[in-house]
């Protein structure tokens, strides 16, 4: 897992609720458990026509925000299914934060899990968010100090501290473990 790194970015806005694991990438994409290559698909049916030709007017086809590291969605974001690709293919788009007023609980720790940021705020700061996304600002997501800023827009949010602590090292749950087998196996030793 790669560590999370302080980054500056206009946001891709997304304001519909409940979006569900199955539109972030379709079913059909799922035949892998690589994590690269997904981005490709990030939305598909809502990016590409059927002949696969990108749709006007999709946030994530603006020549502008097409490389945008943050996503502001609504709540619910990530419902349905516990896939895991739904994290992959965001990240392998390049999506490295998102910014609603609710996830799904699975989506979430997969997020934490991952690697991506999922930053839970409430309403007004959602519409905020929102309004500045709306203007193209840049927003700053800083993990180190558990801010993003934007304008003249400028929050704290909480996340969990073991969590955080491993995105900021760039280790997952097993790394983190791992780290410590030494000292697992001086504990064992004592038990015999």
């Amino acid at each position: 897992m790669k560590k999370f790194e302080k980054f500056v970015s206009p946001a891709a806005c997304l304001p519909l609720e409940d979006i569900d694991t199955d539109q972030i990438i379709p079913a059909r994409y799922l035949r892998t458990t690589e994590k690269t290559g997904l981005g490709a698909h990030l939305f598909h049916d809502w990016r590409y026509d059927e002949a696969g030709q990108l749709k006007e007017g999709f946030l994530l086809n603006d020549p502008g925000l097409n490389h945008a590291r943050l996503l502001i969605t609504g709540k619910n974001f990530g419902c349905g299914s516990s896939r895991e690709h739904a994290v992959w293919a965001l990240m392998d788009h390049g999506i490295y934060a998102v910014i609603s007023p609710g996830f799904s609980d699975i989506f979430h720790k997969n997020s934490l899990r991952n690697g991506l940021l999922p930053i839970t705020v409430d309403v007004p700061r959602y519409e905020a968010c929102l309004k500045a996304g709306a203007r193209r600002a840049e927003f700053t997501v800083n993990l180190e100090n558990n801010t993003v800023t934007a304008d003249s827009l400028s929050f704290s949010f909480k996340i969990d501290p073991f969590a955080r602590n491993c995105l900021l090292q760039g280790i997952d749950d097993l790394e983190f473990i791992l780290r410590h087998e030494d000292d697992i196996a001086a504990f064992e030793a004592k038990l015999d």
